[in-house]
């Protein structure tokens, strides 16, 4: 069932959005901490997101920019500032529609439907995956960890996709060497250790320290 993130700070137009949404067979889940939007983001990993141009703390252009850095996630502008600047603007942020207030639930969620269907039944989703506020796009094999974004290797993208999409779960050695030997380069434990090693740098200079953990004998988890 497809989730839906609503930035909105009018709780009563948030909890009337996320009613109509159940009832259209969706998940739909108000935003909390206007200060951490993106944790909320990478922790709920919606299908689409639902946001405000008026925001506490930071605006709804600012918000848009963070996730459009990150993710391909249908965005809907839905705001009372309905003049074309800001529809203009909101479209060059990286929104896919801009729905003026007040509208009206039904439309609201035949225009949802129309762009989850687009978005994910022909093209199928562009995943992410996150754990302690880093975010891995697999969409371009890139590491955002706050306002960072961090380049990574072939080999060292290889080995956080197998991590992260374990997580919690120890990856043996053996089977990491396998996803490495899809480059087509002859890999051994050393090599292993080394692109582990250099991943581990990039994350601690990140400010993620013992994000990857050793299981001596056994392989690394990311608990």
């Amino acid at each position: 069932m497809h989730r839906i993130l609503i930035i909105e700070d009018d709780g009563g137009i948030a909890r009337a959005i996320a009613e109509q949404a159940r009832k259209w067979g969706l998940f739909a889940r108000p935003a909390e901490d206007f200060r951490a939007v993106m944790e909320e983001f990478s922790e709920y990993d919606p299908h689409l997101v639902l946001i405000d141009i008026g925001l506490p703390f930071f605006n709804g252009y600012y918000w848009c920019e963070k996730i459009r850095k990150v993710s391909k996630v249908p965005i809907i502008f839905i705001s009372s500032a309905s003049d074309n600047m800001n529809i203009v603007m909101a479209m060059n942020m990286g929104a896919d529609d801009f729905i003026v207030k007040p509208f009206d639930q039904s439309v609201l969620m035949a225009k949802v439907q129309a762009l989850l269907r687009r978005a994910y039944d022909y093209t199928g989703a562009l995943p992410i995956l996150s754990h302690r506020g880093a975010i891995l796009n697999t969409g371009d094999n890139t590491l955002t960890v706050g306002d960072e974004r961090i380049e990574l290797s072939k080999n060292e993208y290889r080995i956080l996709l197998a991590l992260m999409e374990n997580k919690g779960r120890i990856v043996r050695r053996d089977a990491l060497m396998e996803r490495l030997w899809a480059t087509e380069s002859f890999v051994d434990e050393n090599t292993l250790s080394v692109n582990v090693n250099r991943l581990r740098k990039k994350l601690d200079a990140a400010g993620l320290p013992d994000f990857i953990a050793t299981k001596v004998g056994l392989g690394y988890i990311i608990e």
